[in-house]
């Protein structure tokens, strides 16, 4: 039996979040710690980072340390009719926190599931996200949005390549006031650009947001995108965490590999989202690959932000012993000690930084 006192906060998610995926037929997926750095230099803008650890193996192939898990997953993917590939993993990756600005290992678990997806498949991966901020935190929320419609919006719009990344950026910031300036020097129709501007306003409880968003949805895709938020709307309510997943426009990853539902989860006292995710059918493509997909990630080193107080002792017990102590009554008493459920830790001096709540001395030369 694991003491859960002794397990950090992201080493006790891993153990309830594995066996909540092996419930749903999620399988384990291994890899190497490194892969060829050509698999990333080619999706490099669909990491987190695109400062990659390298090195040269003994044949002189460049590879990399792995910053990604899903693209490692895609490339190992098959396409197969009719069938659907449930993966999960639990993995460290390298790359350069966004807080230090320096090189961290980071412990990752996530989900992807990959195949001819259904709306039933969608529901089951949003359903698992909220499952997995539950599992960590009892206040989470899940914010879902829906890039088909918004990608219609900026289509209608019209303007450049740059526009459309400027305005997505100030869309996920709900920046509308540099939104408006924005169209406004792209020469954006008056009445397009209120509707971008609308949309940037749009989040909260599911069905208000469907109300608001149906007058935007005039366009075939708008509207495809609309009824598709709305059936899940209709399943997410069978949900326990219901209350806790709202619609949110913000959220907006890279359209240029993300499509349809994208999501972003936080827990209560950490600043950043712990958990995102989204459809990503336009990567599969760029690898390639025919089949849909969905997955999320969660990013277990932020836990670690949240963590309970740190005891105000290392040990219960210093136990002191020296050369003229029996090693066998030395192990003894360690036994005695730990059989009553006490820490112990056996020194022949007192450590410097040593925190314990008392001694207990041994030593025979002192006598």
């Amino acid at each position: 039996m694991i003491d859960e006192k002794i397990l950090k906060s992201e080493e006790k998610a891993i153990y309830a979040l594995r066996a909540l995926y092996k419930k749903y037929g999620y399988l384990p997926f291994k890899m190497n710690k490194f892969e060829e750095y050509e698999l990333y230099l080619e999706n490099k803008d669909f990491l987190v980072s695109n400062r990659i650890i390298t090195f040269n193996d003994t044949t002189g192939k460049l590879l990399a340390l792995k910053p990604d898990v899903t693209l490692s997953i895609i490339k190992n993917s098959e396409d197969r009719p009719g069938y659907k590939q449930k993966t999960v993993y639990n993995e460290n990756v390298y790359r350069v926190s966004g807080r230090t600005g320096q090189y961290q290992e980071i412990m990752q678990t996530g989900l992807e599931c990959i195949g001819d997806l259904d709306l039933y498949d969608i529901f089951e991966v949003l359903s698992l996200a909220a499952k997995s901020l539950g599992l960590i935190m009892p206040e989470f929320e899940l914010d879902i949005s829906h890039l088909g419609i918004l990608s219609a919006l900026l289509e209608e719009a019209g303007g450049d390549e740059a526009f459309r990344k400027k305005a997505s950026s100030y869309i996920a910031e709900k920046n509308t006031h540099d939104l408006e300036r924005l169209c406004k020097a792209a020469g954006i129709e008056p009445e397009k650009a209120a509707r971008l501007t609308a949309v940037t306003g749009i989040y909260g409880e599911r069905k208000t947001v469907l109300k608001k968003l149906l007058p935007l949805c005039d366009s075939r895709a708008a509207k495809a995108a609309w009824e598709e938020l709305k059936a899940l709307d209709a399943l997410l309510s069978l949900s326990e965490f219901s209350e806790r997943i709202c619609y949110d426009f913000s959220i907006v990853n890279d359209m240029a590999y993300y499509n349809g539902i994208v999501f972003k989860g936080f827990l209560k006292g950490i600043c950043e989202g712990v958990l995102a995710g989204g459809r990503y059918d336009k990567l599969m493509q760029k690898m390639g690959k025919k089949s849909g997909a969905i997955g999320f990630a969660l990013y277990l080193d932020l836990l670690e932000e949240n963590k309970a107080p740190s005891a105000a002792f290392d040990v219960d017990t210093l136990l002191l012993y020296d050369a003229a102590t029996p090693p066998e009554e030395v192990w003894q008493t360690v036994r005695q000690l730990t059989s009553e459920n006490l820490s112990v830790s056996a020194q022949r001096a007192v450590p410097e930084k040593l925190r314990f709540r008392r001694i207990l001395d041994l030593r025979k030369e002192r006598a």
